[in-house]
């Protein structure tokens, strides 16, 4: 009971509120949060004396269901306003919320479309989608953003009164609307997954989780024949890459382990083949940034660490930097550049990233300086050490700084 309801909550939360919203429209989501809520308080009341029903899930169900109905017969809203509106002769007696698995998925996908609309500002986007289509509770999204639940009201009420104030509902799912917004959605389980991913040694203990929820909302892009195509295999097959060396990547004491020294024996051999998989499905299609992205960790899974791997990493690095130029990826060149070159030209390149502000560029400057001139990495670990904000990264450059000192 105590797992039980916090479990069910982040499952079934976001289907119930999406189905609420197909209803009767995406400016309600207020309410069909307010309802889904109810649903659940009354579940953890419910429960608490009588003990959890055979099949909590439908139980829940019914009572979503049931306190629907009893909203709409007690306010004339819903038969002055919003019954004329659907131009349908429904009545509240016989209004039916419809919680098959079929309409569940069909509502999260609209939801989804709908979230992802350029008029809300990306952060506001992941709040949303982390809320009403991944069930996160306000003081999780606000640890997930590494700020406040004040903050994140606030960002979530900004962009409900967007979506009202512009009239944003549940788009249908047309080739067109598809087309028009699929770039978007797909940035946004980007960032999404990122959020999760490159925080995952950054003190949050919710990082997985939001990786988890940015790959089952993209499974159900692929699983959907109308976005079952080139560009979302290959942002799932780059989810399923990064994802398997989750567990490799920080120690039993929680302290981060860079690439070149994770034990491969953790890697998940079956998100690799996964990945492979949709990497596989992804290549009848125009070449986007994701596929690029996706075949670089894929040779990231690569056991051997030999020049031919470094080079193929290096000419794909090249290729994404023409697609898609950022300082981060000319960043990550580099390192691949050092790799499958040398560290002394592979400086050169790094003095030409405009990065300096950020502590990963005094990262890499430091571990190139290696070996070539020990008082420019000493330099160059300090100042990343300086601008650095999580403990564990503290730490990671503190032990890097200690090493050097003891040699």
């Amino acid at each position: 009971m105590q797992n039980l309801v916090p479990h069910l909550f982040r499952t079934e939360y976001s289907k119930i509120v999406s189905v609420l919203c197909k209803h009767f429209g995406l400016s309600n989501i207020a309410l069909a949060e307010d309802l889904t809520s109810e649903t659940f308080l009354v579940a953890t009341e419910t429960w608490a004396l009588k003990g959890v029903p055979e099949n909590p899930k439908a139980w829940l169900y019914a009572v979503a269901k049931n306190k629907t109905k009893d909203y709409f017969k007690r306010n004339k809203i819903f038969q002055e306003k919003i019954i004329p509106e659907f131009n349908t002769k429904t009545s509240s007696e016989t209004f039916e919320v419809n919680l098959t698995e079929e309409n569940i998925t069909d509502s999260q996908l609209q939801m989804l479309f709908a979230i992802c609309n350029p008029i809300i500002s990306s952060e506001a986007q992941i709040a949303l989608a982390l809320r009403i289509l991944c069930g996160f509770g306000i003081e999780e999204i606000a640890q997930a953003f590494l700020t406040t639940k004040q903050t994140i009201n606030k960002r979530l009420q900004r962009a409900k009164e967007s979506l009202r104030k512009n009239n944003i509902d549940l788009i249908n799912l047309h080739p067109e609307n598809i087309t028009e917004r699929l770039d978007n959605v797909l940035s946004i389980l980007y960032l999404l997954f990122n959020e999760g991913y490159y925080a995952s040694v950054a003190e949050n203990k919710l990082s997985k989780d939001l990786c988890l929820e940015a790959m089952r909302l993209n499974l159900m892009l692929v699983r959907f024949q109308k976005t079952n195509l080139a560009k979302t295999n290959a942002l799932l097959a780059l989810f399923c890459f990064h994802s398997s060396r989750f567990e490799a990547r920080t120690s039993t004491n929680d302290e981060i382990i860079l690439y070149k020294d994770q034990d491969k024996s953790l890697w998940d051999t079956e998100l690799i083949a996964k990945g492979e998989e949709y990497l596989s499905k992804s290549t009848k299609g125009e070449l986007s940034k994701y596929h690029l992205e996706a075949m670089i960790s894929f040779w990231h899974t690569r056991i051997n660490d030999d020049k031919k791997k470094w080079e193929s990493i290096l000419q794909l690095y090249n290729k994404l930097l023409q697609l898609n130029y950022s300082p981060v990826i000319a960043l990550n060149r580099t390192y691949a550049f050092s790799k499958a070159r040398n560290k002394k030209e592979a400086l050169t390149e790094l003095h030409k990233i405009d990065l300096k502000k950020h502590y990963m560029y005094h990262l890499l400057a430091a571990e190139l300086y290696e070996e070539i001139n020990e008082k420019e990495q000493i330099k160059h670990l300090n100042t990343a050490f300086e601008l650095v904000n999580t403990n564990i990264e503290k730490k990671l450059i503190q032990s890097k700084l200690e090493k050097i000192l003891l040699n």
